[in-house]
C-alpha cells in the first residue's frame, strides 16, 4: 500500500515540476510585460516630469510628442531605416543562402564568417565601424595617405549622409541572420520537387524563382518581422556610431526616449513616445501572429 502511495506522489510531482520551472518566469514577464505596460500609459498621460506624478492630463502629452519636431525626425528616420534595412538584409542573406546552397568547397567556413557579425552586439558594431567612418583614421585616412587626397568618406559627420552609415552598418550586421534563415528554408525544400524540375529541363534560375522560392515565402515573412523588430528598437548602432547627430539628423524613436527621460526630464513624454513605439511593434506583430494561427488552422484542416 505505501509502495502505491509512493508512486502516486512520484507521479503527482514529476507533473508538477514543469510548472513549478515555468511559474517564476510567467510571473515575471506577467510583470515585465502588461504591469509595466500598463504603468508607462499611465504616466504617458499623468502630469509627469522629472518624477513621475500621477496628476491626469489625457492626451497632451501625446498631443506635446507629435508637435516636437525631433520627434517628426525620429520617426521619418525610422521609416526611411526600416525599408532600406529591410529590403537589403533580405535580399543580401537570401543571396548569400543561395550561393551557400550550391554545395560550395568550405561551406562551413563561409557560414561562419557570414554569422559572425551577430555574435557582436550592436554597440561593438557601432562603435568599430564609426572609427572606420572617421575621417581622421577610417576609410578616408587611409585611402589619403595612399595618394587619393580628394577622396572624401566622412558619412557619419554629415548630417545628409549619415543615416546612410547606421543603414549600411545594420545591413552587414543582420545579413548573416538572414542567410541562415533562408539557408534553412532552402534545405529543407523537398529534393524530389528540385529533381522533378531538373527533369522536365528548368534551368537553376527558374527552378528557384517558380520552385524553391515560393516554397519558403513562409521564411520570408518570418525574416521580415524580426527584422522590423529590430529597424523599431535600433538604439545602440544610433548611440554608438552617430549619438543621434550631426545635431539631431539621425534621432530614433528608441534614443528619443531614452533622451526625454534620463537626459530632458520629461518622463511623460517619454512614456508617450514609448508607447508609440510599442504600438509600432504591435503593428508587426499582431499581424504575424493572426497569419501564422490563420496558417496553423488551414494545416490542421487539410492533415
Amino acid at each position: 500500500m505505501a509502495s502505491v502511495v509512493g508512486e502516486t506522489m512520484r507521479e503527482r510531482f514529476g507533473r508538477a515540476v514543469p510548472f513549478l520551472v515555468l511559474t517564476p518566469s510567467i510571473i515575471a514577464s506577467f510583470i515585465y510585460v502588461f504591469i509595466f505596460t500598463f504603468w508607462t500609459f499611465y504616466i504617458a498621460m499623468s502630469d509627469s516630469t522629472m518624477l513621475p506624478s500621477y496628476g491626469f492630463v489625457g492626451l497632451e502629452n501625446f498631443i506635446k510628442l507629435w508637435g516636437n519636431r525631433r520627434w517628426g525626425i525620429a520617426y521619418s528616420n525610422l521609416f526611411f531605416f526600416s525599408v532600406f534595412y529591410v529590403a537589403f538584409t533580405i535580399a543580401i542573406g537570401l543571396l548569400l543562402a543561395i550561393l551557400i546552397d550550391q554545395k560550395i568547397r568550405g561551406e562551413t567556413i563561409w557560414r561562419s564568417i557570414f554569422l559572425y557579425p551577430l555574435a557582436v552586439s550592436f554597440i561593438v558594431t557601432g562603435t568599430v565601424w564609426s572609427w572606420l567612418y572617421n575621417p581622421t583614421s577610417g576609410f578616408q585616412f587611409l585611402i589619403n595617405n595612399l595618394g587619393w587626397t580628394s577622396f572624401r568618406f566622412a558619412l557619419t559627420t554629415d548630417r545628409d549622409y549619415a543615416i546612410y552609415a547606421i543603414v549600411a552598418t545594420g545591413i552587414w550586421q543582420s545579413s548573416g541572420f538572414a542567410m541562415a534563415l533562408f539557408l534553412a528554408g532552402l534545405r529543407s525544400v523537398d529534393s524530389d520537387i528540385v529533381k522533378a524540375a531538373q527533369i522536365d529541363g528548368a534551368s537553376v534560375f527558374r527552378i528557384y524563382r517558380r520552385v524553391i522560392l515560393p516554397t519558403i515565402r513562409p521564411i520570408f515573412l518570418a525574416v521580415m518581422v524580426v527584422m522590423l523588430q529590430f529597424a523599431i528598437k535600433t538604439f545602440e548602432l544610433a548611440v554608438s556610431l552617430t549619438n543621434s547627430g550631426p545635431g539631431i539628423s539621425t534621432t530614433f524613436p528608441a534614443t528619443f526616449v531614452f533622451d526625454m527621460m534620463f537626459q530632458r526630464g520629461e518622463i511623460g513624454v517619454g512614456a508617450a513616445a514609448a508607447i508609440m513605439m510599442l504600438a509600432a511593434l504591435a503593428v508587426v506583430i499582431v499581424p504575424y501572429a493572426i497569419y501564422l494561427k490563420w496558417r496553423n488552422r488551414q494545416e490542421s484542416r487539410n492533415a
